[in-house]
Order: structure tokens, then C-alpha cells, then sequence
């Protein structure tokens, strides 16, 4: 009697394990800027990982097993594209073994797409650092970018889960709105960002920097993700008593010691920017992001 109550226990635990978690469309996206919005966009209809963290370079990532096996159970993968993940992704998707997912499938989805990218090389030499072909991938940190992101998402979304078409156009409505409605309160308030000079530590904020209106003297970067020496920031010092920059702008995830560097001998201040949501503790979701990006921006002139 025993014995048949535990086989029909087990039986019970091996159909339960065999149901689905959930019945959300799992999405695996490669960065924390994307699984925020496909957040906004999916609500309660999906259930969104992110590969890498706000603090982790997103060029330079481990294909681990655990990332493998989390591209084997998506259904949509939403990358950012324009080469972000070039050293990373391929082998995950490639290894996953999920067909539904490989680029030129419905279940691959690149936010750069939706986009005009700025600074294309007009050539490519590797010799000139880490060049991306396509452009600048770094396009989160304009707003109107997001919102051009979301509407196409959102159109991918109701392609792989049509079921739930209308409540994906339903919550992109939602997010519009609300967005626009910050884009308006965030251009109002950095107006006084409007044509100051800035250094850079690393191509990162194109996008940001022409929506704001910031002036960019440079990068820090003698080459696209080469470290400067210190010859060349001595080099770059020299310029800043020529042409003064205000301040220098520096994502969250990157090494200090250049920055902190010009900054101290330059007497003006290093501002780290959250860059994507988690970068710092205020920048919980994609609203947060660019209320602490304007902040901080501000707080640099003071």
C-alpha cells in the first residue's frame, strides 16, 4: 500500500515538472536597458531575463553554460545589435540549439535596427580599437530612441505571442505617454546642459549628448576600448587648458582611474552616469535612469 502511494506521489511531481512555470513568453535579453522595456512593453504576458548587469561591460561577457541553457528556454531573444554582443552572443545562440531564436527568425530582435546610428566608421581597421561597422551601439541613452525602440518591440512581441497582441499594443500606449510626457520634463530641466564642453572616457554618449545638446571635445580613449597611458592624457590636459571642458563624463561599469585622473589635475569633476538601468540605485527602471542621468549632469556644473 505504501509503495503504491509514493509511485503515485512521484508520478504526481514528474507531471507537475513536466507542466510549463508559467505560461509567459520568456524573453532572454542581453542587456539591462532592453529587459526594462521589454518589461514595460510585456507586463505580466512575459517573463524577462537579463544576461548582463548595469556593472558588467556588455562588449566583453562569458558564454557560460548558465547563459546557454537560459537562450535554450526563450522564445524571444531582444539584443541590443549594431555589434554590442559580437564576442559573446553568436556562440550563445548558436549553442543553445534553439532554431525560434537565430538571427533572421522572429524570435531574434535587435533594438539598433529600429534606429539610425550615429558615428559609422568610414573604415574599419582593427588597428583603430574596438570599431563597430555598423555605428555607435550606445543608442539607450537617448530617450527618443527608446521610445522608436519600444514600437517596434512591441510589433515583434504580437509577431512570436499574436495571442496577446492586443495587450502588447495596449502597454506600449501606456508607456508612450508616460514617456512622452518625461521626455518633455527632462528637456525642460537640462536646458542649462545645452552646449557645454565635456571629455568622455569612452564613446558612450553620442546619442545622449546630441539629444542634450552637450558639446563632446573628445574620449579619453587614445583608441575605442584601449585604456589611455599616461602620456596621452597629459597630452589631453595640455588641450583642456586650451579648450576647457566643464566636465567628464564617465560610464558606471568603467575603470576610474582615467577619468579620476584628468579630473584631478583639470580641476573639474568626474560624472558617472548609471549609463543603463541598475548603474546606480536610483536608476531602478528606465524612468529612473534618465531622472539620475539629469541629475547628475546638473549637479557636474554646480
Amino acid at each position: 500500500m505504501l509503495s503504491k502511494l509514493i509511485l503515485r506521489l512521484a508520478a504526481l511531481l514528474f507531471a507537475l515538472a513536466a507542466l510549463p512555470a508559467s505560461a509567459a513568453l520568456n524573453v532572454l535579453a542581453t542587456v539591462p536597458e532592453w529587459a526594462a522595456l521589454a518589461r514595460e512593453i510585456g507586463a505580466e504576458k512575459v517573463n524577462v531575463i537579463a544576461a548582463t548587469n548595469a556593472l558588467q561591460d556588455p562588449h566583453r561577457i562569458d558564454a557560460k553554460p548558465s547563459l546557454i541553457a537560459r537562450a535554450r528556454s526563450s522564445q524571444l531573444v531582444v539584443a541590443n545589435g549594431a555589434e554590442l554582443e559580437i564576442g559573446w552572443l553568436p556562440m550563445v545562440l548558436r549553442e543553445s540549439g534553439n532554431a525560434a531564436i537565430q538571427p533572421g527568425q522572429p524570435g531574434y530582435f535587435e533594438a539598433a535596427s529600429a534606429v539610425r546610428l550615429r558615428e559609422v566608421p568610414t573604415r574599419l581597421d582593427r588597428a583603430d580599437g574596438d570599431v563597430h561597422a555598423g555605428g555607435n551601439p550606445h543608442i539607450q541613452t537617448d530617450p527618443r530612441n527608446i521610445l522608436t525602440v519600444a514600437q517596434a518591440l512591441a510589433a515583434r512581441l504580437a509577431l512570436v505571442d499574436p495571442a496577446n497582441a492586443e495587450a502588447y499594443k495596449a502597454n506600449l500606449a501606456r508607456f508612450s505617454d508616460r514617456w512622452k510626457t518625461a521626455m518633455a520634463r527632462w528637456e525642460l530641466v537640462a536646458a542649462p546642459l545645452r552646449g557645454v564642453p565635456v571629455w568622455v572616457q569612452h564613446r558612450s554618449f553620442p546619442y545622449m549628448s546630441d539629444w542634450l545638446g552637450l558639446k563632446e571635445l573628445g574620449a579619453l580613449e587614445p583608441k575605442a576600448g584601449v585604456e589611455p597611458g599616461s602620456a596621452h592624457l597629459a597630452g589631453i590636459l595640455e588641450r583642456q587648458k586650451v579648450t576647457p571642458a566643464r566636465m567628464i563624463l564617465r560610464p558606471a561599469y568603467t575603470r576610474a582611474s582615467a577619468s579620476e585622473w584628468l579630473g584631478e589635475r583639470a580641476h573639474i569633476p568626474v560624472v558617472v552616469l548609471p549609463f543603463t538601468v541598475g548603474g546606480s540605485p536610483e536608476a531602478g527602471d528606465l524612468f529612473g535612469l534618465f531622472d539620475e542621468t539629469i541629475r547628475r549632469l546638473l549637479a557636474g556644473l554646480k
